[in-house]
């Protein structure tokens, strides 16, 4: 079984519904993707809606990967920086594999189908992500070429008394 991957898919409400199941699987599987869980699909929608309005808006390309069943099994969204000092870099938020795929190696083909599609967009130099610390996505990530270049002790709060580093990683694409 592989992943299709597609960028700026046209998003229709079977896409929209695929995502926010998506998103709501990772996030009660215990995924570091901006909710802890338990989470309902009525917790997620508000923020994918402003993710996706950013997609609309043309700030954001969305990359989506189905599995061979033509459920969307992965996403991630490259938000390009509108610093304009630093618009040479772009990116990478809500990165997600479903849990009934991990182990599969397709957060790897996820992170490099990122990368294959950021070296299209004109003038973009690296990727940058933050991941959460305490899950060992640090690892990961330096698995596919990330380089961690900074990181706020405690910066993210999971819960009282439960404080997470934020880490930052980078991706050079030359």
């Amino acid at each position: 079984m592989t992943l299709t991957f597609t960028l700026d898919p046209a998003v229709d409400p079977v896409l929209h519904e695929g995502i926010l199941d998506l998103w709501t699987d990772v996030s009660n599987a215990g995924g570091a993707v901006g909710f802890v869980p338990p989470v309902e699909r009525d917790d997620v929608r508000p923020q994918l809606i402003k993710q996706l309005a950013q997609v609309a808006d043309g700030t954001t390309r969305l990359l989506v990967g189905h599995d061979d069943e033509g459920r969307v099994a992965a996403t991630a969204f490259l938000t390009l920086n509108t610093h304009r000092l630093m618009t040479h870099w772009l990116w990478a938020y809500t990165v997600m594999v479903h849990p009934r795929h991990q182990g599969k190696g397709y957060g790897r083909d996820l992170m490099a189908a990122a990368a294959d599609a950021a070296r299209t967009f004109d003038g973009i130099e690296a990727i940058r992500l933050n991941c959460r610390g305490g899950l060992g996505l640090e690892h990961f990530y330096a698995s596919c070429g990330y380089k961690e270049v900074g990181r706020v002790p405690a910066a993210i709060r999971v819960a009282p008394g439960d404080d997470r580093d934020d880490i930052f990683m980078l991706l050079p694409l030359h």
